[in-house]
């Protein structure tokens, strides 16, 4: 899994898996879109306007919790 972002644009990609097969984009708001194969697979998901997407209570920070390990990464987005 990999997290792109590109502020320049304010667009994120969250890569769940490489793209192995032709997938459609399905737009499932304005501001969503997912990349899903034929068999239903998902391979992607497209926040555009991440920063007012991802600002939620976290400050504008991507916030990667490893519940497993009590463990958390913090990575800000603006």
């Amino acid at each position: 899994m990999r997290l792109v972002y590109d502020p320049r644009h304010n667009v994120a990609y969250l890569r769940l898996q490489a793209k192995t097969v032709q997938v459609e984009t399905i737009q499932v708001r304005d501001e969503l879109n997912v990349d899903i194969a034929p068999d239903g697979t998902v391979y992607g998901i497209e926040p555009l306007n991440a920063n007012a997407q991802f600002g939620g209570d976290d400050g504008g920070a991507l916030v990667v919790v490893n519940e497993a390990l009590g463990r958390q990464q913090v990575v800000p987005l603006r």
